[in-house]
């Protein structure tokens, strides 16, 4: 038994691990498609590939819950009819695809490690939102907050004081991240996560494609050039990253879980130097690892007298 929950846990970090490597390479595809298309047309892309990816996760992962459904004699309603479940993933959606704006616009006028870096900030404001919801911060995570800002100064604050566009944009797509997750953390109570993943992304992609339409000039030779690094960010960023990370969480401890995910950052410095050969400045560094400990602080167990 004992061997069986060794093998159970390491099987579970790997995916872990594995899903912050995707995510962490995904800002460099996101980076490298927009030599070839605009941000609202790789929305649109992305968010289509992901939700359609999701659908067969959905039937994978509801056979056993529809089985006992048939024995039990209760049937739950259709998704079209599931107001919650609608309002769930279409508030997440929009939430998800203003900061997808910010971010994937933000990305043309910074590097792709910096980018990784300041979008992980949204783990130092989750917490600091969870306040209004009467979650209150230990001792911890006001540390974490106090190096991730000075993380942050290093990052995007140059020698002149002046923030750069790119930077400030990302800064801006963290906290509607943030935003999106604690939508997430309330709607999650009532409905299927997968169901209002895939309904959030479909939302993104509507309103992606809105834009596409309205303010840009989407060419077919142009998004066939990107097809690689949308591929990627719509099948493996979304669809088997987030599966993996459903399958990796079960059963983990939240915090391990947590700390393992957020390696993202450092993937995607790493990626930004092996693959499009970004170097990040000394200052800039020494930012990244101002932010890392902040966000490795901000998930451990707090201090004694912590309220949640």
């Amino acid at each position: 038994m004992d061997t069986q929950q060794t093998s159970h846990k390491i099987r579970n970090t790997m995916f872990l691990f594995l899903t912050a490597l995707i995510w962490g390479v995904a800002f460099v595809a996101q980076s490298v498609s927009m030599d070839y298309i605009e941000p609202f047309t790789f929305i649109c892309l992305r968010s289509v590939i992901g939700g359609f990816f999701l659908i067969p996760c959905i039937w994978f992962f509801n056979r056993g819950k529809e089985k006992q459904q048939e024995k039990n004699v209760v049937r739950s309603l259709p998704w079209w009819r599931d107001g919650q479940l609608l309002r769930g993933g279409v508030v997440c959606g929009l939430f998800l695809f203003a900061a997808n704006c910010f971010q994937q616009t933000g990305i043309q006028y910074t590097t792709v490690g910096k980018a990784g870096f300041i979008t992980a900030f949204y783990i130092i404001i989750v917490p600091i939102l969870g306040i209004f919801r009467k979650r209150f911060c230990g001792l911890l995570t006001w540390i974490a907050v106090v190096l991730a800002l000075a993380g942050l100064y290093f990052l995007c604050i140059d020698e002149q004081l002046q923030i750069q566009t790119g930077d400030f944009l990302i800064l801006i797509s963290a906290f509607l991240f943030a935003e999106q997750i604690m939508a997430i953390d309330y709607y999650v109570q009532f409905v299927d996560a997968i169901k209002m993943s895939c309904i959030q992304f479909f939302t993104g992609a509507i309103l992606g494609g809105i834009g596409m339409c309205l303010f840009e000039t989407p060419r077919w030779s142009a998004i066939a050039a990107a097809a690689v690094p949308v591929l990627y960010t719509g099948i493996m960023s979304t669809g088997v990253a987030y599966t993996l990370q459903m399958v990796g969480q079960k059963g983990m401890n939240p915090t391990m879980a947590a700390l393992i995910l957020s390696l993202e950052s450092v993937f995607s410095a790493l990626a930004g130097f092996v693959i499009l050969h970004q170097v990040l400045s000394l200052r800039e560094l020494f930012g990244c690892a101002l932010m890392f400990v902040a966000i490795v602080l901000a998930q451990l167990p707090d201090f004694p007298g912590k309220k949640d």
